[in-house]
């Protein structure tokens, strides 16, 4: 098989796991593509970024920033399903209180939203808003290139995760098998060369160097507290702790983009 073809197969398997984009048939599945495909993560970011930067710049021709902004964040929930959203309410309902870890795991497990998950959700879909709103009214050109690129470069977190964690769970009876066994070397090396390449292009496009750092250096933090905190509560990561990480990654990364901004 051509490797440019299997790699187009690989993205869209991501895309497809992660998000609603129907693709072709012939992408086909097996277990070990999608393992593979967690190199593309960051890739898939892009797409749900640009979706979310193409409602926000046109909602802003018609409202005020404020319901631009929700109108964008309101287009990304939809075209993931909140997938991530919801691993961030399961993982803030699991690790919020101080109970034993197969008792955390048995709550992640549960359908319903608990006190903590609805408080999570809240105060990160709320802060995210709020800091969105902040960027498009220092400048719209700037609060799009953060917006696309924090969505792609909050992606690599889970990628990292896998790589550094073992899977938590029962993987016997995991949602998503492929998805408990650690990310390959290669696969890592990938993901991270999204971020690269994304990050040289954001700069190319006018994104403050500060800035980019300073998003850059938000994530390195989220991840390394991601790590301690679910090896130390469960002994590793489950599908749902990955979607808080990166919910949480995104948001930070959005907050490290505009506090630089404040220093430009």
């Amino acid at each position: 098989m051509n490797r440019w073809v299997h790699e187009l197969r690989l993205y869209l398997i991501a895309l497809q796991f992660f998000t609603r984009v129907p693709v072709p048939a012939w992408v086909g599945y097996t277990p070990a593509w999608m393992h593979a495909s967690a190199r593309h993560y960051p890739g898939v970011g892009l797409l749900v970024g640009l979706w979310g930067a193409a409602v926000l710049a046109a909602a802003s021709l018609v409202w005020p920033a404020t319901v631009a902004v929700g109108l964008s964040m309101a287009a990304t929930v939809w075209l993931t399903g909140g997938f991530h959203e919801d691993g961030l309410a399961d993982t803030c309902d699991g690790l919020g209180g101080a109970v034993t870890r197969e008792r955390a795991l048995l709550i992640m497990k549960d359908s319903r939203l608990g006190s903590y998950g609805a408080l999570g959700l809240l105060l990160v879909l709320g802060l995210k808003a709020a800091t969105l709103h902040a960027l498009v009214v220092a400048g719209l050109a700037q609060a799009l290139l953060a917006g696309v690129w924090a969505h792609a470069a909050s992606r690599a977190v889970p990628v990292l995760l896998l790589a550094l964690l073992p899977y938590a769970g029962d993987a016997e009876h995991a949602k998503a098998k492929p998805m408990a066994q650690q990310v390959s070397r290669g696969g890592l090396v990938a993901a991270l060369a999204w971020v690269a390449v994304l990050t040289a292009l954001a700069a190319t496009l006018g994104a403050g160097g500060l800035a980019l750092a300073a998003a850059l250096g938000a994530l390195a933090c989220v991840t390394w507290t991601c790590r301690g905190w679910y090896r130390r509560r469960l002994g590793g990561y489950t599908g749902d702790t990955l979607g808080a990480a990166q919910q949480v990654g995104e948001l930070a990364a959005l907050l490290g983009w505009l506090a630089a901004a404040g220093w430009t």
